[in-house]
């Protein structure tokens, strides 16, 4: 028995979670639920770099806004060069009149040539008739029109503008030089002795032409065209010496006239004149400008050997010092038309490039 005054002892009561004892209808307890992890944002998933699209070709009908390259700039050093060729050619002109024009042994070494030209005159002017023939005033127009659309076609606003200034610029530098700044002392006892023809207008046109295409096509096609300029610039201007309609310090003058607003227009490049990247060497431009100005060299030192002989001094043909000094117009005439165009194809090709 057991004694009433004792407290009873006391039972163990089950774990929660365990079922202790095997009493019939009791049931355990629930285990308890996880806990569920507190949800943040969703993040979105991470973009996939898109890749750019292949930009259109140079011209090409895709292209919005064809030729443009923008964002570049220009370079400072060829525009400091063209600048430097420009204000060269200005003092080539100036130094031709001083020393063909002003002086008397000049006058005398260029009227010789004048009156060369005389000789086989008929067999030539048959050749040099139809050259001349071609510049006129529709020749300018037809020129400058297909030049400036040449550059409109690229979308090259500027380009086009420049072309203008070029072609504009040196036919009116010519007139006023011949008419206004520039004179012809009387120094020889020949017939109009103070009648001035330099620079040659002829000659100014053609070669403005040939420039204002040369600045004006795509850079490939410069070397090219500016062979091509060079040999039609040369025969007009030959052509007026065959003509007797100018003696060759005018041609002279006219085709620096024309080296000095090529190169005057190139220095004022813009992003619209600059030509599209592309990696590489190119060697058309440095081998034309190579061949142009071997051909200046040789033709050159021939005109200088011609001009000393005259002078009294080198080498003389047979017949007399007029055809000396007419065919050593003619290789000087040939020297400048040359290296004048070697020069604005590098000045250009160095402008545009980006």
């Amino acid at each position: 028995m057991t004694d009433p005054t004792l407290p009873l002892p006391e039972l163990p009561q089950p774990s929660r979670g365990r079922v202790v004892g095997t009493a019939k209808g009791y049931t355990p307890p629930a285990a308890p639920a996880p806990k569920a992890r507190k949800a943040g944002p969703a993040r979105p998933p991470a973009p996939r770099p898109a890749s750019p699209p292949p930009p259109p070709a140079s011209g090409s009908v895709g292209s919005p806004m064809p030729g443009r390259t923008a964002g570049l700039r220009p370079r400072l050093q060829p525009r400091i060069a063209a600048g430097v060729v420009a204000v060269l050619a200005l003092w080539g002109v100036w130094a031709t009149w001083d020393t063909f024009v002003a002086s008397e042994r000049g006058q005398r070494a260029d009227q010789l040539a004048l009156e060369g030209a005389a000789r086989g005159q008929g067999v030539l002017w048959d050749l040099a008739e139809p050259v001349l023939g071609v510049v006129s005033n529709t020749f300018v127009g037809l020129g400058l029109a297909a030049a400036v659309i040449l550059a409109l076609a690229r979308g090259r606003w500027w380009l086009a503008g420049q072309v203008v200034i070029l072609v504009a610029g040196s036919n009116l530098t010519t007139q006023v030089l011949k008419h206004v700044v520039l004179d012809r002392p009387p120094l020889l006892d020949i017939a109009r002795a103070d009648i001035n023809t330099l620079p040659s207008g002829h000659t100014t046109v053609a070669a403005s032409i040939a420039a204002g295409l040369l600045i004006a096509v795509p850079r490939r096609w410069r070397p090219v065209v500016a062979v091509a300029g060079a040999v039609y610039t040369g025969a007009t201007g030959v052509s007026t010496l065959v003509g007797q309609w100018h003696r060759p310090s005018d041609v002279v003058a006219a085709i620096l006239v024309v080296l000095a607003w090529s190169a005057g227009v190139c220095m004022l490049s813009s992003s619209s004149s600059l030509d599209e990247p592309r990696g590489g060497v190119e060697p058309g431009s440095s081998g034309a400008a190579g061949l142009l100005l071997l051909g200046a060299v040789v033709t050159g030192a021939l005109a200088l050997g011609a001009l000393g002989s005259v002078r009294g001094y080198g080498w003389a043909l047979p017949l007399g010092g007029d055809l000396t000094a007419y065919m050593g117009g003619m290789l000087g005439v040939a020297a400048v038309t040359l290296g004048s165009f070697a020069l604005m194809l590098l000045v250009r090709q160095s402008t545009a490039r980006p």
